[in-house]
């Protein structure tokens, strides 16, 4: 069914030795020191930039990855050669990597700057917001937030929130499990590439049921995720940004070679 390439095939075997040893061994930390924290976590080490897309979260998350890989890889190799498209995976992957945290640190940046106006001074809005752009609000926030607004002057419920406040705050700060992982970032490139290079070749998707160029597809993906990382729902644990960020890293690539004139056609 599928024409594995050399290079393909190699990133996939990879990519399933590291989950297999993530799953297998148990004592070596291989997920906390390989994904990628953010700037200031003091699990942020810089090679994470790289080793984060060789790690994935559960057998759902590789297989949709390698399936990606190997739906839309080996024809790319085939144009270009096992080389340069090794180095279009991992620049698009690091390039992800490298746009999701700047992202992120502007997000975190905005958070902090609420996260201190709410210990200093508790007020319902304030507190609404710290719980909408940490991703962690629930419904019991919202009536928490209600009370206060009705009952400003509380001093319990006031020190309740703040606790909440600054447990929410370690959490994404300094928990263990905050790392982002998986080979998507760098999948994105390759897609953003297929659909260059080969804009009207029709994909047939398992939850369209028609045939779907390619060109289309991309484009229409690339803004739900724009759409997505902008609008994020709580609870949405994906990083939409970093697969914004392989697309667009995978863009700037091809116009790069394009304007040296490569030999990628």
């Amino acid at each position: 069914m599928f024409n594995l390439t050399p290079t393909v095939r190699n990133l996939l075997l990879i990519n399933l030795a590291v989950f297999l040893a993530q799953e297998n061994l148990r004592n070596i930390p291989i997920t906390q020191l390989g994904s990628l924290y953010a700037l200031g976590s003091p699990y942020f080490h810089f090679w994470q930039l790289f080793t984060y897309m060789f790690l994935h979260g559960s057998w759902g998350h590789i297989f949709s990855n390698m399936f990606g890989l190997i739906s839309f890889g080996p024809l790319l190799e085939q144009r270009w050669g096992g080389q340069r498209f090794l180095a279009f995976w991992l620049m698009c992957g690091v390039g992800a990597g490298v746009l999701y945290e700047g992202v992120r640190s502007y997000e975190l940046h905005k958070l902090d700057a609420i996260y201190t106006d709410v210990v200093r001074s508790p007020n319902a809005g304030d507190y609404d917001q710290f719980m909408t752009q940490s991703g962690f609000k629930q419904a019991e926030d919202e009536a928490a937030a209600g009370a206060l607004q009705r009952n400003p002057n509380d001093p319990e419920l006031k020190q309740a929130i703040v606790q909440h406040v600054e447990q929410i705050y370690n959490v994404i700060h300094n928990s263990p499990h905050a790392g982002m992982l998986g080979a998507s970032g760098a999948l994105f490139g390759i897609l953003f590439a297929f659909a260059y290079l080969f804009p009207n070749t029709e994909l047939f998707l398992l939850f369209i049921p028609f045939p779907v160029k390619a060109k289309y597809f991309v484009f229409f993906y690339g803004a739900y995720e724009l759409y997505s990382g902008v609008h994020q729902a709580p609870g949405d644990n994906v990083a939409h940004f970093a697969h914004i960020g392989g697309l667009l890293i995978g863009f700037i690539i091809l116009k790069f070679w394009e304007s040296g004139r490569a030999r990628f056609y």
